[in-house]
């Protein structure tokens, strides 16, 4: 043990120089102890009182000793790749000879188990010097730097897309400086070249939905261009672009596949024949109604027809084909795989030989309408250059066979693209670099061959061409929705009405500025509050015009997330439980709705739980529009109920209100119709939309008029419920026989169409109807139900009912049951929507169904008194401008007319999805809520004005002081000159008559604003 004591010291690394291996320091010279030990035994106590030896007696701990300590040049690192099943830091550190301290220093590993999150360790230089003892990994060290520097160039641009770092270090030789360098100038270059998205969608772009990073068993299907909305085309697109002419690809197999891809949205079941009839290297043509596509075989782009073809589309001569004449609306010229397989040594050395040789009639001319990255205008859009050239496809290699495999190499195809990005920015010819992006690194992307894609990809390669191509010709001959933002001018045909808008605009903002400068002589006329409002709406439809109808904003598609859209949920319902609050009474609130006073119990359905039902349903409504939850079936269903609950409300409140109040009055409806009404009549007129677009505003308005009606036609005899019921019941007969039968609708919207150019889609509107058929009676009934449960539990006139007692005595046992029944109702629902697999069954079931749900769920929140008395703040506050937060989100929480996402294009990059996505979401909603909250307030002001100019209450007109309330008052308010009457002309005095009398007949106003929108419809061309 004394040997050991003695030794175990010298058991370290030693500092100084030594021929022992690794610096192991040399052991003391042996010589026996000084005196001896008792040789009883060896564990025997010892009986002398030596003092143990001082600690200073041995060396100090080995230090770790940093690189360059000893003036002298550090060698390199070694590189050694971890094997997770056998390595540690101790195995590491004994192998090589290291302390573990260097190796944990040298990594930034403070801890042991660290190292199971890496796939390499540097072995420090200073202390090993030989080789890697690691295995050699498949990829080799190169591909480990190549990869880290691929994840510094991400970095450092903020970039999360793959294939784009892929794209820029490869023109770069994988020069992480260079390539940062190149993308940031083509930022900048982007932000003020190409403000309509034309070469951003030809050159960039990325997935939405990669394989790696969804559960779809169809990944791929969505292809998102930086900054705007790819437009996925059907047939009924591509007819209406290219009527009369000619899509013609030229090249190898893989152009062949877009030529297969373009014939299969024409017409898909004789595309699938043909590519079984058709022959491996032989020209093809398809023609569908009045498109032709032809495929011209030349995997050299060498032959005759390619120059030919080329040639006629420049000097715009046309074919001749089957007795009618075929022009080229669609060029696309691709290959170059065949000179990588057949010509070993001087394959680029040929393929430049061919493209110069093209170059000039591939290059935009200078006369074209369409120069390189803005789109086509006006009249001369037939007149753009559509000449394409497809990059040399990029095989997936692993995918090849041995054959091809031997010749198709990285060394010989890449070089390839490298010439064409070279020659095309020179010369000003337009390469689709997006196909490449389309299958970079992405062996799903690919067909067993390894050189020909999926069709999901080819697909998407022909919407890149069609985009270019068709979308500003379809903005202007088809308007809304507007949802072809690439490479699109937002421009429209009707420039009268755009005019007459912007002078309205304009009208309005004279106005204000004349009122801020003529406050005394404009009071009575126009309020602080009416210019104010008058303001906002101006306000609020330019920021509409600006961010849905110019490319100021980005947009960008909608992808459905599981994960999204439960986030969003969850944020959502925190906010409503953390605003609970108390309910007070509704007299008792201050300005602006400050509570002053609680009170014991809330009514039924009272007016802080409505406001909370519509306001959380509201937000139902934007999450579900916002993530593109329409694509689920079980998320659509929830929806639909939804917008019935809003029309029960509708049918409740209104006759809640006839049968107690008792006014039919044409002021109380013009109130209610305009305040409807208002914003969904002016956005049309900004927005080249039609009012039938913000659907419900006019489902609202129309089941407005239905009640009205209903509750108007003998309401003498609305007192008694038998009659009250059977009138119920025959309004929803006959109304169901209008909408369902094609007679009524039809005629009117003809009627409109030809004496307002009012263009109306009676079907969607038709649908619409349906949709909801039952649910605004079923809310009739519940308000007559409920005042005839009120007059008998608290009421005087039933106290002599028969069942009266009965209810009072067993009240809280009913309550209870109801509940119980409503939680049934509420399952049983559920399971009854949850056996429909598709929407069109369950539409057909909607309007029967809808009701009981929504029955179920005023149950159970009036069940209980806490229940009643409690709502929360902030879904109640979204309710009471639910009307026009429904219907802004189309244009400044939406975009492309609802169809994609509003970005403001600062947050991350223009080519990516997610990065940014959030912040601009975050600015993007509190804009939308502001401006939505805003507009509630004014679009109340102005309907009081329209209604009242004068801010007369009736009936107590008189008792308002301050007012004009006669004649020859009002005329004196309205003499702004400040001369006598008796001087002035006679126009004037007309004119303020006629002021008068607009002023004073709400008729004449109703009146004045309908001739108005006629005249602006009239003016379209």
């Amino acid at each position: 043990m004394e040997k050991l004591y003695l030794f175990s010291p010298f058991c370290q690394i030693s500092s100084d120089p030594t021929p022992l291996p690794q610096g192991l320091r040399d052991p003391p010279a042996y010589s026996p102890p000084s005196s001896p030990r008792p040789a009883s035994s060896m564990f025997a106590t010892s009986t002398h009182t030596e003092e143990p030896p001082a600690y200073s007696s041995l060396d100090a701990p080995q230090k770790y000793i940093e690189k360059g300590d000893h003036g002298k040049e550090t060698p390199d690192d070694v590189l050694h790749f971890i094997d997770t099943t056998q390595d540690s830091i101790s195995s590491l550190a004994l192998r090589y000879s290291v302390p573990s301290v260097a190796l944990r220093k040298r990594n930034n590993l403070y801890a042991d188990h660290l190292l199971a999150g890496r796939k390499t360790l540097l072995i420090p230089g200073e202390y090993y010097q030989g080789p890697s003892l690691s295995p050699e990994p498949i990829d080799g060290e190169a591909e480990e730097m190549r990869k880290a520097k691929i994840r510094r160039w991400m970095v450092t641009c903020k970039v999360s897309d793959y294939d784009i770092a892929l794209l820029y270090l490869d023109q770069a030789h994988y020069d992480v400086d260079s390539a940062v360098e190149t993308y940031l100038s083509d930022e900048k270059w982007e932000h003020t070249h190409d403000p309509f998205k034309c070469q951003a969608l030809l050159s960039r772009g990325h997935w939405l939905d990669p394989p790696a990073q969804t559960h779809s068993t169809l990944p791929l299907q969505h292809w998102q261009p930086p900054g705007c909305i790819l437009h996925e085309y059907a047939r009924k697109d591509v007819q209406t672009c290219l009527q009369g002419q000619r899509i013609v690809f030229i090249g190898d197999s893989t152009t062949r596949q877009l030529f297969w891809a373009t014939a299969k949205k024409l017409n898909a079941t004789a595309a699938d024949e043909g590519m079984r009839a058709a022959g491996k290297h032989e020209n093809l043509m398809f023609n569908e109604g009045d498109v032709a596509v032809d495929f011209i075989w030349d995997p050299f782009l060498n032959s005759s027809s390619l120059r030919h073809e080329l040639l006629s589309y420049l000097n715009g001569e046309t074919q001749e084909d089957m007795d009618n004449v075929w022009k080229a609306g669609l060029i696309t010229v691709g290959g170059g795989l065949w000179y990588a397989r057949h010509f070993e040594l001087d394959s680029l050395n040929h393929f430049q030989d061919s493209f110069d040789y093209l170059s000039p009639l591939l290059s935009v001319p200078q006369n074209s309408a369409q120069t390189l990255y803005c789109p086509p205008s006006g009249k001369r859009r037939d007149e753009a250059h559509h000449v394409y050239v497809a990059p040399v496809q990029i095989p997936f290699y692993g995918g090849l066979s041995p054959v091809r495999a031997a010749t198709m190499t990285p060394a010989k195809i890449r070089p390839l693209n490298e010439y064409l990005y070279n020659v095309s920015t020179s010369k000003g010819i337009k390469v689709a670099w997006s196909h490449s992006l389309m299958t970079s690194e992405r062996e799903q992307a690919y067909e067993e061959s390894g050189i020909h894609v999926i069709d999901n990809v080819s697909t998407r390669r022909v919407d890149v061409l069609l985009n270019m191509r068709c979308n500003a010709h379809l903005t202007l001959s088809q308007g809304y929705p507007f949802d072809k933002t690439c490479c699109s001018a937002y421009e429209r045909e009707n420039v009268v009405r755009e005019r007459l808008t912007l002078a309205l605009i304009a009208i309005a903002s004279i106005i204000v500025g004349f009122w801020v400068h003529n406050q005394r002589r404009m009071h009575g006329v126009l309020s602080n509050e009416m210019v104010q409002a008058v303001g906002t709406v101006v306000l609020v439809l330019t920021y509409c015009f600006l961010a849905d109808r110019t490319q100021l904003f980005n947009k960008s598609q909608k992808h459905f997330s599981t994960h999204e859209f439960v986030v969003l949920c969850g944020i959502v319902l925190s906010l409503g439980i953390f605003s609970l609050r108390r309910s007070v009474a509704r007299t008792a609130r201050g300005r602006y709705g400050i509570p002053k006073e609680q009170v014991a119990d809330q009514p039924f359905l009272s007016r802080d739980q409505t406001d909370e039902w519509k306001g959380w349903m509201q937000f139902a409504i934007l999450i579900y529009h916002y993530t593109g939850a329409s694509s689920v079936l079980g998320i659509y269903q929830l929806i639909r109920i939804l917008v019935a609950s809003y029309l029960f409300m509708t049918g409740f409140g209104h006759t809640l209100f006839f049968y107690q109040k008792q006014d039919y009055s044409l002021k109380r409806s013009a109130a209610v119709l305009i305040r409807l009404n208002l914003l969904s009549c002016l956005l049309p007129y900004v927005m080249a939309t039609d009012y039938l677009f913000y659907y419900f505003a006019p489902l609202v308005s129309f089941w407005y008029a239905v009640v009205y009606l209903t509750m108007c036609i003998s309401q003498s005899r609305n007192s008694t419920t038998t009659f009250l019921l059977a009138k119920i019941g025959a309004s929803a007969v006959i109304v169901t026989g209008l909408v369902r039968v094609p007679t009524l609708f039809e005629g009117i919207f003809f009627l409109l169409q030809h004496t307002c150019q009012i263009h109306w889609n009676v079907k969607e509107w038709r649908f619409r109807l349906q949709l909801d058929n039952y649910i605004v009676y079923v809310g009739m009934m519940a308000a007559v139900l409920y005042l005839r449960l009120t007059d008998i539990l608290h009421g005087q006139r039933f106290l002599a009912h028969e069942g009266a007692g009965y209810l009072r005595h067993h009240w809280s046992k009913i309550r209870l049951l109801s509940a119980v029944f409503g939680l049934s109702i509420l399952s049983g629902s559920w399971l009854f929507a949850s056996t429909f697999t598709d929407k069109f069954g369950y539409n057909h079931w909607v309007p029967y169904v809808s009701p009981f749900p929504v029955i179920a769920f005023i149950i159970l929140r009036n069940s209980n008194r806490y229940f009643r008395n409690y709502y929360s703040f902030i879904f109640a506050w979204l309710g009471r401008c639910s009307l026009e937060t429904f219907t802004l989100q189309f244009h400044i929480w939406l975009a492309a007319d609802t169809k994609g996402l509003l970005s403001l294009g600062v947050f991350g990059r223009k080519n990516t999805h997610i990065e940014g996505r959030h912040e601009d979401l975050v600015v993007l909603s509190i804009v939308f809520l502001w401006l939505s909250w805003l507009m509630a307030d004014a679009t109340v002001t102005i309907t009081n004005w329209i209604v009242d100019p004068n801010g007369r209450k009736p009936p107590r007109i008189t008792d308002t002081p301050g007012l004009p309330t006669k004649r020859h008052e009002l005329e004196a308010t309205i003499n702004i000159t400040g001369r006598p009457s008796s001087r002035a002309s006679i126009m004037r005095r007309w004119g303020q008559r006629l002021c008068v009398s607009w002023m004073g007949r709400l008729e004449l106003r109703i009146f004045s604003i309908l001739l108005v929108m006629w005249l602006l419809n009239m003016a379209r061309i």
